[in-house]
């Protein structure tokens, strides 16, 4: 039953609303993120609350914590860890790197090399670090919260497909209306609100409800509706690279945990039409031609929603 899923996701979503304002549906992508095992990619341009989300839902969750300020002097050992000499044993003894935590903030992590960046593609996809031949595996719950800032991009290295398609969700915050900014300025006059959060659930529940989501049912139309959504991608005029298969497998487990969130036992088509831009949109690169007329990811997928069938109770709606 989803009914622990619904519990958990409401507390983590009241619980971070009440420091970051006016962004329930960004926060409840975050909470459904880790609840279906994925990483979140957070962009935007500074000052939003980037940082201040991913520490909240840390916080929040219970689970250990590591923050790591991607530099470009930053080294992949800094993140996976390095063989340090013991002289009292006289041998070798690995350091774990921040990486060996549950959730993992990678702020602003274009500002690192290529190389520093690709030493997270092994830890996101297979949940291990190898090191000298060795492989560690990372403690569960695993997810990584990666931040970037999309307008200043000197001395920045933009990520590469590989590792942008390893974030299930992507998500923009956004600048808050008067009103909001009126009650952030209320709520942050004396102190941070950070300050006095304290967690609503912990590791041991989280994969509980992870291993629920799993089980949400989800009807053969459903599964061939987020196909067809992310196939017809690959073949738009004005698209470069469509969605890859990682990209339907992401809308199927999004549209789980969506539907576990409701108290839902199955998946509706909704589910799938309600997160397709955040998992769809980054995986799709849009042709330079395309771009020169205006032309966007989001704009492709809009065109692919509005003209794909819906399907409903086992037939589709022209």
């Amino acid at each position: 039953m989803p009914g622990l899923v619904h519990q958990v996701v409401r507390r983590l979503v009241e619980s971070v609303g009440t420091v970051i304002i006016g962004k329930h549906a960004e926060v409840e992508q975050c909470v459904l993120t880790l609840l279906c095992r994925g990483h979140l990619l957070i962009e935007d341009v500074p000052g939003v609350g980037k940082t201040l989300l991913a520490k909240s839902l840390a916080r929040a969750t219970g689970c250990q914590f590591e923050r790591i300020q991607f530099t470009p002097d930053l080294l992949p050992s800094d993140i996976t860890g390095v063989n340090v000499f013991n002289p009292q044993t006289a041998s070798f003894e690995f350091r774990e790197g921040p990486v060996f935590t549950q959730i993992l903030l990678a702020d602003e992590i274009n500002r690192a090399t290529p190389k520093t960046q690709s030493s997270l593609l092994e830890a996101m996809e297979e949940r291990q670090v190898t090191a000298d031949g060795v492989t560690r595996m990372l403690p569960e719950p695993f997810m990584v919260l990666a931040t970037e800032n999309p307008v200043e991009l000197a001395g920045t290295y933009p990520l590469p497909e590989a590792q942008v398609d390893r974030f299930l969700l992507k998500v923009n915050l956004g600048y808050l209306s008067l009103e909001e900014e009126v009650a952030m300025l209320d709520r942050f006059q004396s102190g941070s609100p950070l300050e006095a959060l304290e967690a609503v659930t912990d590791a041991h529940e989280l994969q509980r409800c992870q291993n629920e989501v799993t089980a949400i049912h989800v009807d053969p139309v459903i599964k061939e509706y987020c196909v067809r959504l992310v196939q017809r991608t690959r073949h738009h005029p004005d698209v470069g690279l469509g969605a890859s298969p990682r990209g339907s497998l992401g809308l199927l487990h999004a549209a789980q945990a969506r539907a576990a969130a409701a108290a839902r036992e199955y998946v509706l088509p909704d589910d799938v039409k309600e997160l397709a831009a955040s998992v769809l949109t980054h995986r799709i690169v849009v042709r330079p031609n395309a771009e020169l007329r205006g032309v966007t990811a989001s704009t492709v997928l809009a065109e692919v929603m509005d003209t794909e069938a819906v399907p409903v109770a086992g037939r589709r709606l022209a």
